[in-house]
C-alpha cells in the first residue's frame, strides 16, 4: 500500500512540476504591501549591509537603475539619453517619441513596451537577473491629429515596477489620469517613485501630488522636469516632504538608507 501512495504521489508531483514552473514569480512589493505589520524582537540584528541599487538620471523621462547583480536598466528609453553601457533592459511608453524607439539597438537584449498588441494591455511579469519587472496600464490621450473618435487609448501606457534588493521601485511613465484603488491595489507599495512634474504634458500638478502623496514612497524622483518651478510641487505635496537637492546626478541607495522621512531628491548633475 505505502509503495502504492508513494508511487501515486511521484505521478502527482511529475504532473505538477511542468505547471509550477511555468507560474510567473511573485512580486515581493504586492505580498509586503498586503500583509500585516511584522514585529522584529528588541535584540535583532543585521548581519550584512543591504546591497545598493545605482539610479542616475539620464533625462527627461529616463532613469538608469544599475542592480546589484549586473542589470542595467533604462526607463522611458528612446535612445536620445545614454548615460555609459548600454542598458540590458528597457522599458517604453508610447505618448511621445521621446518615450520609446521602435528601432532600438539590437544588442539590449530586452526591451518591454508599455502597451499591448491588437487592442490587448500589456502584461508584463517576468524575472531578469536579480530584478523581477511587472506593470500596471493605464489610459494615454490620444496623439495630435488622431482623429479615431475617442479621446484616450485605453491601457495605452504602463507604471513600471523594479523589484531589486528589497526596494520597491516605481515609474509612472507618462501619466495622463487619475489613479483609482485598483491602480493603487495593483502597484502595491513602493519605496521610491519616479514622477512626472511637467504639469501640462501628462498630467496637472494637482493630479500627480495627490497620487505622490497617496504613494508615500521614501524617496520620490522628479523627471519631465522642463522648466516646472519645483516649489509649486513642492508646495502640493506638503510639508510631509523633505526636499534633497544634489550635484550629482547619480544616487546609490539600499533597503538600510532610506530616508526615514520622505523626500524629495532633485538630482541636477544632468
Amino acid at each position: 500500500m505505502r509503495r502504492l501512495i508513494s508511487a501515486a504521489f511521484a505521478l502527482l508531483s511529475a504532473c505538477l512540476s511542468p505547471a509550477l514552473a511555468q507560474q510567473p514569480s511573485r512580486s515581493e512589493c504586492l505580498a509586503m504591501a498586503n500583509a500585516a505589520p511584522r514585529a522584529l524582537p528588541v535584540a535583532f540584528r543585521q548581519t550584512a549591509a543591504a546591497p545598493e541599487v545605482e539610479i542616475t538620471y539620464a533625462g527627461h523621462s529616463t532613469y538608469f537603475i544599475d542592480t546589484p547583480g549586473g542589470v542595467r536598466i533604462a526607463t522611458d528609453y528612446s535612445g536620445a539619453y545614454q548615460v555609459g553601457r548600454l542598458p540590458d533592459v528597457v522599458t517604453m511608453n508610447r505618448a511621445h517619441s521621446t518615450h520609446y524607439s521602435l528601432n532600438p539597438d539590437k544588442r539590449i537584449p530586452h526591451v518591454l513596451h508599455g502597451w499591448g498588441e491588437d487592442g490587448k494591455p500589456a502584461a508584463i511579469s517576468e524575472r531578469i537577473g536579480d530584478t523581477f519587472i511587472r506593470n500596471v496600464t493605464t489610459d494615454i490621450r490620444r496623439y495630435f491629429g488622431d482623429d479615431s473618435g475617442t479621446d484616450m487609448i485605453r491601457d495605452g501606457n504602463s507604471i513600471f515596477i523594479f523589484e531589486v534588493a528589497g526596494l520597491c521601485i516605481g515609474h509612472l511613465g507618462h501619466l495622463h489620469h487619475k489613479l483609482d484603488d485598483s491602480h493603487f491595489a495593483q502597484i502595491g507599495r513602493l519605496d521610491i517613485v519616479m514622477v512626472p512634474i511637467d504639469g501640462t504634458y501628462t498630467m496637472s500638478l494637482d493630479g500627480v501630488s495627490e497620487i505622490t502623496k497617496r504613494l508615500r514612497a521614501s524617496v520620490v524622483l522628479p523627471m519631465h522636469r522642463f522648466a516646472t518651478p519645483l516649489d509649486e510641487f513642492m508646495q502640493r505635496i506638503g510639508n510631509q516632504f523633505e526636499i534633497d537637492r544634489r550635484t550629482e546626478r547619480s544616487l546609490r541607495i539600499s533597503r538600510d538608507t532610506l530616508p526615514a522621512t520622505p523626500t524629495v531628491i532633485i538630482l541636477d548633475g544632468v
